[in-house]
Parts: structure tokens; C-alpha cells; sequence
């Protein structure tokens, strides 16, 4: 099935960190935000991180992203996909990063999952003018990974977030 990005990149001129996953899951792509599936892990991982409350709607995830100077978007634009399946990407084209880059002082690009870095380094690495630093996926089929290991994997978000 081919899918067109439909979220907006969240960040503002404050954004220190980039976090990019591969394409909005079709749970995530209902409710209009990123990781929006209940058994995704990523805001419990940032919640424990800063030891505050889970954001629990769209208005409160984005402050949450915003005051903690993280901006959050996708690799890809559009790509075939087979639910949220990421080993059935077909056909990626990427989002333009410069979007995002030039106009907030990102210090450190990070992608969820391994896909992720993939394809960042195949498509996007260049015009972005910096790497990618691979964190674990946050999904439920992550199930090597308890919450407590994910939360120590995403800590090293706090080394560049700190003026």
C-alpha cells in the first residue's frame, strides 16, 4: 500500500535533537501523531527520561517535544508499506530535512530503529551534513528490550540537550 506522509514535523527555532522514525504506523497515522499505537514505547521512554508524566494527547505530546527542545518527524515522505511492517518498505522517498535544519539548531540527529538508519544513511545523510545515531526501536516487537534498557539506550538524548 503506498502511504504519503500525513504528519507535520514537529520542532521549533529551540529544537536541539532530531528524532526520526521510518513512516507514521497506520495506529499513529488515526490518531495524527507520532507513536500513537498504546504499545509503542517512545513517550514512555521520554516521560521516565525526564521524569515526568506520560503526555496523553496530542496537545500534551507536542509541548512535551517542544519544551524538552526535541523536534520529532520520519525519514520518509511516502513508501509502500504493508501495515507497519518496516522490513516492507518498497519504493522510499525521503522527507527534505532542510525543513527542520534550517531552521532550528539541531545538534544531533537519532532514528528509531534500525530501518530508520538505514535509510537516513542511504537517503538523507549527505544533504543533512551530519550522521545518525541509531537508537532501539521503541515498538512493541522490540521485545528484546525491556522499558528500564530502553530508557538507559535514549539517556545519551540528555548529552545534547544540555546548553
Amino acid at each position: 500500500m503506498l502511504v504519503e506522509h500525513p504528519l507535520q514535523p514537529k520542532f521549533d527555532s529551540n529544537s536541539r535533537v532530531l528524532i526520526l522514525g521510518t513512516m507514521p504506523s497506520p495506529k499513529s497515522r488515526e490518531i495524527g501523531f507520532y507513536y500513537g499505537h498504546p504499545q509503542n514505547r517512545f513517550w514512555r521512554i521520554l516521560a521516565e527520561l525526564f521524569d515526568e508524566p506520560l503526555p496523553s494527547n496530542n496537545k500534551e505530546r507536542t509541548d512535551f517535544v517542544l519544551v524538552h527542545r526535541i523536534a520529532l518527524w520520519d525519514v520518509l515522505a511516502s513508501c509502500e508499506i504493508e501495515g507497519a511492517s518496516d522490513s516492507s518498505i518498497r519504493n522510499a522517498v525521503p522527507n527534505d530535512l532542510a525543513r527542520v535544519l534550517e531552521h532550528a539548531p539541531v545538534r544531533a540527529i537519532f532514528t528509531t530503529g534500525g530501518k530508520a538508519k538505514e535509510l537516513f544513511d542511504r537517503h538523507l545523510r549527505e544533504s543533512a551534513a551530519m550522521d545518525a545515531i541509531a537508537l532501539p526501536s521503541t515498538s512493541a516487537a522490540n521485545a528484546r528490550m525491556r522499558l528500564p534498557q530502553l530508557v538507559d539506550a535514549y539517556r545519551i538524548l540528555l548529552d545534547y540537550l544540555q546548553d
